[in-house]
């Protein structure tokens, strides 16, 4: 009998679209397993550790902030938390109540942007938002206003809704009055009626079965749901029994970096294993300590009961959410949390002495984590004896995520072909959605989609080098 000739089948998409960033994918099936997934980012390297070295300790907020247009806060926060830290000084009080405000209108702004206009076409059969508007027209319009609202929370405080140029070392250049905050308030109000609807709508689409087999890992802080600040915290995905913390310190000796050849992004492990952040692990990890109104809307949405809160059932101590479709259901909820927090905050302010803290140089080295909406974001500085900065660590969260991804696309097409969906059209559309159910800032992690798809049939089916 003669062997089956070798085939092979070449899919090249020029871009993915609905994502922030460029890259590739290659994907190697074997008589029909995949055997091989490449997540590969070619985008240019950043740089931006590096020249920040000999940088004064005050411009990495304002230089870090450049890295992404969609979560310039969340790099600027993480880096005046990391300098803070430093140099021993810690932001408490109206000026941290600030911080969060502001970090919850770029919460509202980035996750309003991937529900409505990246997202939720995959769900109804669109192409992109422009044909998601033709038949949802009320929903788009409602995603635009969360979003602009969102934006007029970051411009408010931060001087302008994209790269804020108000953040400083120890607080802001400027603090708001309260009248200034006032018109805020009224918008929010209206914005939480379109949060829940937001909620409800989303509620309603069909999330194919899939499990996510990584760790969970996202910032917890007592009493609060994590955003600006926190420890790391991990929920191991084969003891989802009670999350596991360590100092933030003590970072880089968990999660360690590995340069793979096919990637100008670092692909990171978690004490050895693939590990995920974001919307999905914050759930798992923080849940409870979500307010009322957002548990509530959660488990209209179908969510549960999150781990954590007594008496509740199913995995561990409560509902552990490990379907990357489902992501869109909790980025629903957090924009309800959003709202709901920026409001708490603004109807409670009242404008500090100063608009900021001294933050005098000294020789150290500090660490800073916030969660941006697509996960837990790190920064590491060293500073020497006259405040310059020797050296510079920043890991984001898609880097961190890019094992998990991989697995992911891994795990869909290799359903899909289980169930004989073997299409060139059909493998795209599944992988594109298995990246869109993490929301990826590749521009962030480094930086989407030309696809290759090799199938091999009768030969060896070892991955090529």
């Amino acid at each position: 009998m003669n062997e089956p000739t070798p085939r092979s089948q070449v899919l090249r998409i020029p871009a993915l679209t609905r994502v922030e960033g460029e890259t590739a994918l290659h994907l190697r099936i074997h008589d029909g397993t995949v055997t091989e997934t490449r997540l590969a980012i070619y985008e240019a390297p950043r740089f931006f550790e590096a020249f920040l070295r000999g940088r004064a300790h005050t411009e990495p907020p304002d230089l870090t902030s450049r890295i992404c247009g969609i979560c310039p806060v969340a790099y600027q926060m993480s880096a005046c938390r990391a300098i803070e830290d430093a140099c021993g000084v810690t932001v408490d009080g109206q000026l941290s109540a600030l911080r969060r405000l502001l970090y919850c209108g770029e919460w509202i702004e980035s996750q309003t942007l991937h529900i409505h206009l990246l997202h939720a076409p995959d769900f109804l059969g669109h192409d992109d938002v422009i044909g998601l508007s033709r038949t949802h027209r009320d929903h788009v319009e409602r995603g635009l206003r969360l979003k602009q609202i969102g934006n007029a929370v970051v411009e408010l405080l931060g001087g302008r809704a994209i790269h804020p140029v108000n953040v400083r070392l120890g607080g802001f250049h400027r603090t708001p009055t309260r009248n200034e905050l006032r018109p805020l308030a009224e918008r929010l109000r209206t914005a939480l009626d379109d949060a829940w609807d937001t909620v409800r709508w989303v509620a309603g689409f069909d999330f194919p079965d899939a499990e996510c087999d990584a760790d969970f890992f996202a910032l917890a802080e007592a009493g609060t749901y994590a955003i600006e600040s926190g420890i790391p915290a991990v929920l191991p995905y084969d003891e989802p029994l009670a999350p596991l913390s360590f100092p933030l310190r003590d970072f880089s000796r968990h999660i360690t970096e590995a340069q793979v050849p096919y990637s100008t992004a670092l692909h990171s492990r978690l004490d050895g294993r693939r590990h995920l952040t974001g919307s999905l692990a914050r759930w798992a990890i923080s849940g409870h300590l979500l307010s009322a109104t957002a548990l509530e809307a959660a488990r209209e949405a179908g969510l549960g009961e999150p781990p954590g809160l007594p008496g509740a059932t199913g995995t561990g101590n409560g509902t552990v959410c490990r379907n990357p479709y489902r992501s869109i259901l909790v980025r629903a909820v957090e924009v309800l949390y959003a709202v709901e927090e920026a409001l708490r905050i603004v109807d409670a302010y009242e404008p500090p002495p100063r608009p900021y803290v001294e933050v005098p140089a000294r020789a150290g080295t500090g660490h800073g984590a916030t969660e941006a909406p697509r996960g837990l974001l790190y920064h590491r500085y060293t500073l020497g004896d006259g405040g310059r900065i020797t050296d510079a660590r920043i890991v984001p969260p898609t880097a961190q995520n890019q094992g998990a991804i991989e697995e992911d696309l891994r795990r869909n097409v290799q359903a899909g072909l289980d169930r004989g969906e073997a299409s060139e059209a059909e493998l795209t559309h599944l992988c594109e959605r298995a990246v869109r159910n993490h929301d990826p800032c590749i521009s962030c992690s480094a930086h989407f989609l030309e696809l290759d798809i090799e199938h091999i049939r009768g030969s060896d089916p070892s991955p090529r080098g």
